[in-house]
């Protein structure tokens, strides 16, 4: 209280007021005077401090680290940060963005996305362990203040694998043209080394842990597969009974849930030289031929015969439904049947017929009035002519002239 002229008092602050501290302040003020006994009145004030952006916001944390498991959903939510703000109202209202940055030269928007209102974290895209393990960003966090107040964390995002790659085998190679083959001597005693499967997984920590078994052989008493170091080795003594070919087939299985596997064919010959080998492996490439050729020729005959088969029902099939169709309509058809004479065709007396015209040739020599060729002169020919403007009728003419006369004039009937 400080004292001013006319008996007035100022009430005077003694130290900063914060409103985060303490935002309201109950003040009672006594007035006594001196008299005997002392009298006094008092009065209570009542001060509510007013709010300004002096507090920037504050994160729950210095810094973030979350995991996601890769191949996850684009727009998943990752996880959530938040900051808070001692200000009131307005000034306490906090907004989330991402700071401008990049992740192996992308723009670190392309990989996540976060929501201004609540600060949740999505994933923009899926990740791939083999590509990208872990990432960093930074979250800035900014009030609703005039003028506004920022802070800044940093986010880890770490991508755990999964068991998504199989083992991939690096020797020995497989080639789609030519084969492989390993040589043990015939005198190769129990634990001989005849070679080594190696193959590697991209994914990690147990689901990189690879093992090796073997899955077929010619002879599954003569080799064996290392579990962890997928050696092969024979488990006895190679005899003269033993086949020169050898096949094995080792899996390649990984440690991961659910497990991946590979397989690999190893081929081994039984040989104590080179040339012996050289041929043994061409015999392989061979048999390898033989098998597909044989198999193409196989699957192009089922081809060929069944499309000739099934083309030959389709054409049986649509004859039957023809004929039958044509059968059908001519049993309901109330038309009455026309027969059909061939062209100059004509019906005499109803027991016989007109023959089709024929031009008669006689060749004869210079000295031909000697020969014994004669023509037969007819008293009298009847001619059957079809009147074209009658509906059928037949007109007789006689003639006296015999139509045999004229050798190359033919005997015409005519039908309109």
């Amino acid at each position: 209280m400080k004292s001013s002229n006319n008996d007035f008092y100022s009430l005077i602050t003694d130290s900063g007021l914060d409103r985060e501290t303490a935002s309201e302040y109950n003040i009672t003020v006594t007035c006594s005077d001196e008299g005997v006994p002392s009298l006094s009145s008092s009065v209570t004030l009542t001060l509510q401090i007013s709010d300004v952006n002096d507090n920037a916001p504050v994160f729950e944390s210095s810094s973030y680290e979350d995991y996601i498991v890769e191949n996850n959903t684009p727009g998943l939510s990752i996880f959530t940060v938040r900051a808070r703000d001692a200000d009131w109202n307005q000034n306490a209202r906090v907004s989330y963005f991402l700071e401008d940055s990049s992740v192996n030269g992308v723009p670190v928007s392309s990989y996540v996305s976060i929501r201004a209102d609540s600060g949740v974290i999505h994933a923009v895209r899926s990740f791939d362990y083999e590509q990208i393990k872990d990432f960093h960003f930074r979250v800035k966090a900014q009030d609703g203040g005039s003028p506004p107040l920022i802070s800044n964390v940093t986010v880890k995002i770490v991508i755990q694998d999964q068991n998504d790659k199989p083992p991939q085998v690096l020797y020995p190679v497989q080639t789609g043209g030519s084969l492989v083959a390993e040589m043990v001597p015939r005198s190769a005693d129990v634990g001989y080394l005849v070679t080594k499967v190696v193959a590697v997984d991209v994914d990690s920590g147990q689901n990189a842990w690879l093992s090796y078994k073997l899955q077929k052989a010619t002879d599954r008493a003569l080799f064996e597969v290392g579990l962890q170091n997928g050696e092969i080795r024979t488990i006895r003594q190679v005899t003269d009974k033993d086949a020169v070919k050898q096949r094995l087939t080792v899996i390649v299985e990984d440690n991961g849930q659910p497990s991946r596997s590979a397989t690999v064919i190893v081929n081994v010959v039984v040989a104590d030289s080179f040339p012996e080998v050289l041929s043994e492996f061409t015999d392989f490439t061979q048999d390898k031929e033989y098998n597909d050729n044989l198999t193409f020729y196989l699957v192009l005959a089922l081809a060929v015969v069944s499309f000739l088969f099934i083309t030959c029902l389709v054409v049986i099939i649509s004859v039957k439904i023809y004929r039958w169709r044509q059968s059908r309509i001519m049993l309901h058809s109330n038309l009455p049947v026309i027969p059909y004479y061939p062209p100059r065709y004509s019906d005499t007396l109803g027991t016989g017929t007109l023959q089709h015209v024929y031009n008669y040739e006689v060749c004869r020599t210079t000295d031909s009035r000697k020969s014994d060729c004669k023509f037969g002169r007819a008293g009298s020919q009847n001619v059957l002519i079809m009147d074209p403007s009658s509906t059928g009728t037949m007109q007789r003419i006689q003639s006296e002239k015999s139509i045999m006369d004229e050798p190359d004039s033919p005997l015409e009937v005519r039908k309109s």
